[in-house]
């Protein structure tokens, strides 16, 4: 969490200088701050408008930050999750001689190694497609082209969800040539690196694919399929979203909601246009987020998955939880519901502070908070004109929101122990 701090600063304090602004002049710190908070942290929400306040420089910026902060978050997580496997291992099989060893260099060196090859191919072919539409399709020349992809193409796969026009991604609502490459690139960093090694390894073995590739892929499709119609269906004659448009195009839009929510953030439908209830849905599903161990935000799906079979297995009264063929440790279901009921305190607290300091709804409010926790980036538009005090408390939701749930989880893996002995059993009332 220092590391990344450290990295926040060291951006702020280049945003902050007058070449990284179209003006010229220097940029205010709280906006600077609160603009690499958003690009490390992958997030997507912004004070200021990124195509017309920052200068080429510092649009080069952001993108740099924002792929360190990609990088590093996948890096990060994976190696806890090796150093909680690790312990894992020692502790169950007890082949202490075999397994005692720390992570080793070279693992770490293939680890980092797999991530760096696996983004730069994701983003890579993103970057083509884009470049090629935007070439072909929209008249710019390949040098503007291939910036603007290659741009769109980090930030979508770090599902960061900065773009380079002053409405996002809204003047391409209705072309799948650019909204499906980023769509693509979103879902594939969302599913997370651990994900896209076990694909590699044993894609035409799904029955061997570990419990985690499983609830991960299942549980994405679920909440895609979901999303989609969902949103599709609430928002299908409003006259601000998906009315104008035909029926391909409000399928199109309707599925590039759906996975922006994913902790994506960019948009092609006015966010502030939409009902209530489909805000509603759209913070449960950004509040859910992505995978484990990728550059998607929230309490993750496996998290959420794991509650669901636990309630599941406790409606009809088994005595333990098992979920494909396996059984849940009762350690990861008190993670889960640690992680869940953290996140839900942390976000609840900062919804009242921005309600006691602004006259906004509660469904604007709380989008932006949900937004920020799950580094989003979506907004109902209300981000710029929060004053200083609730940016900042978004500045911190969004650190809180990027490392927490990981750091989080791997503590109280790592500080799992054995009870010497267990105190008299008494159960109260419940419900």
């Amino acid at each position: 969490m220092l590391g990344f701090a450290v990295i926040i600063l060291l951006g702020t304090v280049l945003l902050m200088m007058p070449f990284a602004a179209e003006s010229g002049q220097s940029t205010g710190f709280v906006a600077a701050l609160f603009t690499a908070t958003s690009a490390v942290c992958v997030t997507g929400l912004v004070v200021v408008d990124t195509a017309t306040h920052w200068s080429t420089a510092g649009e080069v910026i952001i993108v740099a930050l924002i792929q360190i902060g990609g990088l590093g978050i996948m890096t990060l997580a994976s190696l806890l999750s090796l150093l909680v496997f690790r312990r894992f291992g020692l502790r169950m099989r007890l082949t202490a001689q075999a397994e005692t060893k720390a992570i080793g260099l070279g693992d770490v060196r293939r680890l980092v190694g797999n991530v760096l090859l696996l983004t730069v191919a994701f983003e890579l072919v993103a970057a083509v497609l884009l470049t090629a539409r935007l070439s072909a399709g929209y008249d710019l020349g390949f040098g503007r082209a291939a910036y603007e992809g290659v741009f769109h193409a980090i930030s979508a796969f770090n599902n960061a969800g900065f773009a380079l026009y002053p409405d996002n991604l809204m003047g391409f609502v209705t072309d799948p040539w650019i909204c499906l490459p980023i769509a693509a690139a979103v879902i594939a960093g969302g599913l997370g690196f651990p994900v896209w090694i076990e694909l590699f390894r044993r894609f035409r073995q799904p029955r061997r694919w570990k419990l985690h590739v499983k609830i991960t892929l299942l549980a994405t499709a679920v909440l895609l399929v979901g999303g989609t119609a969902v949103i599709t269906i609430a928002e299908w004659t409003n006259p601000g979203t998906l009315g104008p448009l035909s029926w391909p195009g409000k399928l199109l839009a309707g599925f590039f909601a759906a996975v922006m929510t994913r902790t994506a953030g960019f948009n092609s439908l006015d966010i502030g246009e939409m009902h209530s209830g489909t805000l509603l849905v759209q913070d449960i599903m950004m509040f859910i987020g992505g995978g484990s161990a990728g550059t998607a935000g929230g309490i993750k799906v496996t998290t959420f998955a794991l509650l669901a079979f636990v309630i599941l297995a406790e409606v009809r009264g088994e005595p333990s939880v098992h979920v494909m063929g396996r059984r849940l440790s009762e350690g990861v279901q008190r993670q889960a519901l640690t992680i869940v009921l953290i996140a839900v305190g942390v976000v609840m607290a900062v919804v009242l502070a921005l309600l006691a300091i602004t006259q906004f709804s509660l469904d604007q409010v709380l989008f932006e908070a949900v937004s920020a926790f799950a580094t989003v980036g979506l907004s109902t538009g209300i981000t710029a004109d929060l004053p200083e005090s609730g940016q900042l408390l978004l500045v911190a939701l969004m650190f809180i929101g990027r490392l927490g749930p990981v750091t989080l989880a791997s503590a109280l893996a790592l500080r799992e122990r054995a009870r010497r002995y267990e105190l008299p059993e008494e159960r109260p009332i419940v419900g």
